[in-house]
């Protein structure tokens, strides 16, 4: 193992380099950016240093245990930061400061959603979690149920989010290289690929917490360092700000009110759900509550989690309109601004709109105005670190899904020892890898905000509904979690794929041909599952009904008192 991580590292620092000398433009690239050492020095120097986390982590990935949960060894503050550092992905550092560049203060649509989803899980769902679980939410979710049907509901669910929220970090990764390292599409979402695959594959749990901890701290100060510099431009006057945004903007004072990004109410209202809702029901998210020895503890990561990504969507607000005024409004012509792309400045398009590389690379043009072109390689570094970390957790998670939920509890009904289970989940990655690569290439002009809110949506249509209802209501049973689930899990994937973004934008049918109205789909799909869980629960009459409504009360009084939890004792 020592050999082939040497070989990796080895290749990764000689060639990339080499590729960003060598590499062509992408077909779709109207201009080549010129390459940026600093950055491809600080992005290697990161990769080498997390390969050697990876072999040191390797190296005490002995059990299913450690792989999947770093044995219940993480500490709350630790989990904390890497809980947030999950979160703080390339959705939150690109996306969210792009749709705020674009759209304004309707931008923090996305960051009031996720930021409230928090209290849903603290209060709900998170010592629950770690009193009943084991591995996954699969594990809870089946707590008292037949194991085959839920931990297959489960086990899609889970593969079906991990997917969607995929494709967003791939495009991240693919936009962020091919701006600013002088690399095609293709080869940048290829590395990425291959970097998630090595962490998972050979370092686990402990591997993904550790990197997601170091990128979160990086990242924490990379953005408070950008924000801290914009507020210096204005004499840290807000007003300063704000005023020279609505000057420079072409939607002027709109971009202070909103409406601008999401238009009706039916679509803020489905949007909101999904990103409050969506994140108790993300697996990745969720898997990180069993990684701490305690519900104690695992309410105190929540804790520390929620103050750090609080205060990191604070400064995506900061940068937004940082990038509006020093950004769009670098230069009094926009034909002098280094930051636009001059061919769509040409043919037209206003200084939002031309931003080189669209609105995802918002925050890394405004590095660059703010810091140099050294503080743009740092804070390059850092976003593609940031989706390193997301993409191994997410990684982690759908691998999971495959080795525990459906191979080593479906397929072989539990009878399967931890090496086999582990090989499963180490072939599953690399197949998660590949996939990966393929969705990336596929969504490539996707606003990564915009994916991931697709992810939360499905995962709130699916897994938080099943989740909850297992946990709180004594009347679910088997049959009404699997047909409730499943109808929520389609409902949710027909909708998004008949939306307009889906059907036009990836599938290429006409514009307007769209079968189905909104792009936000929780508020349609969420009650469908409610209401499928609730209605098939009632009719089930059958004898496994029964059981499941027995086994309510030693679940309640487990999942409220840790008594006979993993690792945990009653506090």
């Amino acid at each position: 193992m020592s050999r082939i991580l040497t070989l990796l590292t080895t290749a990764v620092v000689t060639a990339l380099p080499t590729l960003a000398f060598a590499a062509g433009v992408d077909a779709s690239d109207i201009k080549r950016q010129a390459t940026n050492f600093p950055a491809i020095i600080m992005f290697v120097i990161f990769v080498g240093i997390t390969l050697g986390i990876t072999y040191w982590a390797a190296k005490r990935t002995k059990s299913a245990a450690s792989f999947y949960t770093a044995g219940g060894g993480i500490t709350a503050g630790q989990n904390g930061l890497a809980i947030a550092g999950d979160y703080m992905s390339a959705a939150s550092f690109l996306g969210i400061t792009g749709l705020v560049y674009g759209s304004g203060y309707d931008g923090l649509i996305f960051s009031v959603g996720w930021l409230v989803g928090w209290p849903i899980v603290t209060f709900l769902v998170a010592e629950q979690l770690r009193n009943l679980g084991k591995f996954t939410f699969a594990d809870v979710a089946s707590f008292r149920f037949a194991q085959t049907p839920i931990r297959t509901l489960a086990a899609c669910g889970s593969l079906v989010t991990v997917a969607f929220y995929l494709i967003a970090q791939m495009v991240g990764a693919g936009k962020l290289i091919q701006i600013l390292f002088g690399l095609p599409y293709l080869w940048a979402v290829l590395i990425v690929g291959v970097l998630m695959i090595v962490y998972v594959t050979f370092g686990g749990m402990t591997a993904t917490t550790w990197v997601q901890i170091i990128k979160a701290c990086l990242l924490l100060g990379g953005a408070s360092f950008m924000a801290f510099m914009v507020m210096l431009q204005y004499g840290f006057s807000p007003e300063a700000l704000f005023k020279r945004a609505v000057e420079i903007h072409p939607k002027h004072v709109a971009i202070m009110g909103p409406g601008s990004l999401v238009t009706d109410p039916v679509s803020a209202i489905s949007l909101g759900m999904a990103l409050m809702f969506g994140t108790a029901g993300l697996p990745h998210i969720l898997m990180r509550f069993f990684t701490v020895k305690d519900a104690k503890a695992a309410r105190k990561s929540v804790f520390y989690a929620t103050g750090f990504i609080g205060y990191f969507y604070i400064l995506t607000f900061i940068m937004g309109f940082g990038a509006i005024a020093l950004i769009a409004g670098n230069t009094a012509s926009p034909a002098d601004n280094p930051f636009l792309d001059q061919s769509l400045v040409a043919a037209g398009k206003d200084v939002i709109t031309a931003i080189r590389g669209g609105s995802n690379m918002a925050v890394m043009h405004l590095a660059n105005a703010v810091g140099g072109e050294y503080f743009l390689g740092f804070i390059a570094a850092i976003a593609f670190a940031t989706i390193l970390a997301v993409v191994s957790g997410l990684a982690l998670a759908g691998a999971s899904a495959i080795s525990h939920d459906l191979y080593a509890s479906v397929f072989r009904r539990g009878r399967v020892n931890e090496i086999d289970e582990m090989r499963v989940s180490k072939i599953a990655s690399v197949g998660l890898g590949i996939l990966a690569v393929g969705l990336g290439i596929a969504f490539e002009n996707q606003n990564v905000a915009y994916m991931v809110g697709l992810a939360f949506a499905i995962a709130a249509s699916c897994n938080f509904p099943v989740l909850l209802m297992s946990i709180y209501w004594k009347g679910m049973t088997t049959r009404g979690a699997f047909i409730g689930g499943f109808i929520g899990l389609i409902a949710a994937v027909a909708m998004v794929v008949m939306g307009p973004t889906v059907w036009v934008a990836v599938l290429g049918n006409a514009k307007g041909s769209n079968p189905f109205p909104y792009d936000n789909v929780a508020i349609f799909s969420m009650p469908i599952a409610f209401i499928g869980i609730w209605i098939f629960s009632l009719l089930d009459n059958s004898a496994r009904a029964q059981v499941d409504k027995d086994g309510f009360e030693a679940q309640y009084i487990r999942c409220q008192t840790g008594i006979g939890a993993s690792g945990a004792s009653a506090h």
